[in-house]
């Protein structure tokens, strides 16, 4: 996924159609020269829906898309004649897209399935025709209501990558040649810190036909729930995935130690996701030997499984998936 083409964050202003007016109308023919009141009501205005569509992955077509207008319900007309409903505005948006009040941060509502509608700004009643407003004390009312005015709002949309497993880690922790090695996501590799600056998803094949999806999260760091460095924009990415795989290199300096600051970071964000399952995979590990890698097990007291893994040399990326697999299997059920 090109880093110009992934958009996950966008700010537009959206204005929903005018409700039109009920009509003042009575009924008059040929014959009838003081007919009744006959007045129809006025449209609704038109909506701004936001509806859910998992062939999108990023917000890519809202980009440049600044303002939004829906249409203005017609007039209410003779005859009991109700105005025509004013035109519905409908954005696709990838599944994980969050609308949210840009005033509050308030969470409005979250698109999670395929072809789920939610409306965004809600279109003005259209007005009530002088037909309901007839009794028996007034057998003319010659008034009828205007229809309610369209709203107009800023809305801010983000989108939480879906994946089954999330990929934690430091920059260049081998987050990017792990999904490139087991997926056919061709991310951008490097030997240098942020080479990722947007989340890579890969779907991973497993056994009998069955598979799942892996996001490669950009590296975080420490203060990213601060907003250090991209961490906001990184660490939401992680909200929507079934399992947090911490990725770690064998050659930290101190794994135990960084793995605790990676929790840190994602508590401090949000403490609902330490309730996600995790699991620890040690990279390129084939530079570690059978010492070094016993003296490492040994600093992972901790009660969260662990594996090492090189995705160079292909050492235990089968066993990590049957792993991933068996947890992700557990959480669906």
């Amino acid at each position: 996924m090109a880093q110009q083409n992934f958009v996950d964050y966008v700010r537009i202003c959206c204005r929903s159609g005018a409700g039109g007016p009920g009509s003042a109308h009575f009924y008059r023919d040929r014959i009838t020269a003081k007919g009744g009141p006959d007045g129809g009501d006025g449209g609704r205005g038109g909506h701004i829906i936001l509806r859910g569509n998992k062939q999108l992955w990023t917000l890519l077509s809202l980009k440049y898309r600044k303002h939004v207008k829906a249409g203005n319900g017609g007039n209410g007309e003779a005859n009991n004649r109700s105005g025509a409903q004013g035109e519905d505005i409908i954005l696709d948006v990838p599944l994980g897209t969050v609308a949210k009040n840009p005033e509050t941060g308030e969470v409005v509502f979250e698109i999670n399935q395929e072809g789920e509608e939610q409306i965004l700004v809600r279109g003005g009643l259209g007005g009530l025709g002088n037909t309901n407003f007839k009794s028996s004390t007034n057998q003319s009312p010659r008034y009828a209501q205007p229809g309610q005015d369209g709203i107009e709002e800023w809305k801010i949309l983000e989108l939480k990558v879906l994946a089954d497993v999330g990929l934690v880690g430091f920059p260049n922790a081998g987050k990017s040649t792990l999904l490139a090695s087991i997926s056919a996501a061709k991310p951008k590799i490097a030997n240098y810190a942020f080479t990722t600056l947007v989340p890579n998803l890969g779907i991973v094949k497993y056994r009998d036909g069955k598979s799942f999806i892996m996001a490669d999260i950009p590296g975080i760091i420490e203060g990213a729930h601060t907003g250090k460095g991209l961490g906001i924009r990184f660490l939401r990415h992680i909200e929507r995935n079934a399992l947090l795989l911490f990725v770690i290199s064998a050659e930290s300096e101190d794994i135990a130690a960084e793995y605790q600051i990676l929790l840190n970071e994602i508590q401090s964000y949000n403490p609902e996701l330490m309730d996600k399952p995790r699991m620890i995979a040690i990279s390129k590990a084939d530079l570690l030997d059978q010492e070094l890698q016993e003296l490492i097990e040994a600093q992972l007291d901790f009660n969260v499984p662990h594996i090492f893994i090189s995705s160079v040399a292909t050492i235990g990326l089968i066993e990590m998936k049957d792993r991933i697999w068996t947890i992700i299997s557990e959480e669906l059920h």
